[in-house]
């Protein structure tokens, strides 16, 4: 099933020339759709942007060899300090702010215990770890801010970091992506990174049209006109997941606990444009699915995500007012709980 959202081109000038590349990174279907441009400067366009995604994809890869990966070694050997590469400095700083805002429930830092629960992989074995093991990693607390960086070098104060960004890199790829192609004077694109979407200006003067991925159908539960510089995301139980004994554990870890989020199918927040909409499209819906639904509105707010959505377990939506003005739904028969 793809990923939270889905381009819909339709509706738009016939005339409009529209490009359309697809490719698999960050272990998932990545789209770049490009209008009004000819069709080589388009191909030139998203193949310049889907380089930079694989590039970014080796960096940023939690287990394969790379630079996060050095980082991690370097951490689980605290507190002992290595020199840093650069451009992840404020990566990495950005991801322990974002961290800092949503209480921790955005936590880059467990990367053990995505690792215990068998997430750092393309294949998910039905089994559950040991919870004596996942205890452990709960007490041990690691977080954002025992990284440190001095000067060139850095270290952790806490060698039961490890990070994974999955949870950002692929919203800090939509902001690049989106950089770019402004500053080649692309007049509409839409960058589809497993359902976190940027949209850049419009197609033929017309907005683009996204599908919100129905977490349990083969199809869109709703759909919205994305404007220019908006991004919008959804974090859900149904891609990366395994089931056991008729429970479904997935891919999105509470720090707290240490066991997957339960309770909730997906969060999907509307970003307004800003630099860093993309991120935030990436990152906001995380806290608010391991809220769950007694607090996803806070944790959504608390991330600047005023257009939120929440599907629970029953497949009932809650949304907030902001959000229930864009989307159109195609889903007959829901239940629907409206929130400020």
């Amino acid at each position: 099933m793809f990923f939270a959202v889905a381009a819909i081109l339709t509706g738009c000038a016939k005339e409009t020339p529209v490009y359309h590349e697809q490719s698999f990174v960050f272990g998932t279907m990545v789209e770049v759709t490009i209008s009004g441009e000819e069709e080589a400067r388009a191909r030139e366009l998203a193949g310049k942007v889907l380089a930079d995604f694989d590039y970014l994809h080796r960096t940023l890869h939690a287990w394969e060899p790379g630079s996060l990966s050095r980082m991690n070694a370097v951490f689980a050997q605290s507190p002992s300090k290595a020199a840093v590469v650069p451009g992840l400095v404020p990566i990495i700083q950005d991801a322990a702010r974002l961290s800092e805002m949503s209480g921790g429930l955005f936590n880059p830092a467990i990367g053990k215990l995505i690792k215990l629960w068998g997430f750092q992989g393309d294949e998910f074995t039905p089994q559950l770890p040991d919870p004596g093991e996942i205890g452990a990693l709960v007490r041990a607390n690691p977080r954002m801010a025992d990284i440190v960086f001095e000067g060139i070098q850095f270290y952790s104060k806490n060698p039961a970091v490890q990070l994974d960004l999955g949870g950002y890199a692929k919203g800090y790829a939509l902001d690049l992506a989106a950089e770019y192609l402004r500053a080649q004077g692309v007049k509409g694109a839409l960058i589809n990174i497993g359902g976190n979407i940027i949209a850049v200006g419009s197609r033929g003067g017309q907005p683009w049209r996204v599908g919100v991925q129905h977490p349990r159908k083969a199809a869109a539960i709703a759909s919205l006109e994305l404007h220019d510089g908006e991004a919008i995301g959804t974090s859900g139980d149904y891609q990366r997941y395994f089931e056991l004994d008729g429970k479904r554990y997935c891919h999105i870890i509470d720090p707290r606990t240490g066991y997957p989020a339960q309770g909730v199918q997906a969060v999907t927040v509307l970003i307004p444009r800003g630099n860093n909409a993309g991120t935030l499209s990436d990152v906001a819906s995380k806290p608010a699915f391991i809220a769950g639904v007694k607090g996803w509105r806070a944790a959504a707010k608390a991330m600047g995500a005023e257009s939120a959505m929440l599907i629970d377990e029953r497949g009932e939506v809650y949304l907030t007012a902001a959000m229930k003005k864009r989307l159109e739904f195609q889903e007959k028969g829901l239940v629907f709980h409206e929130v400020p």
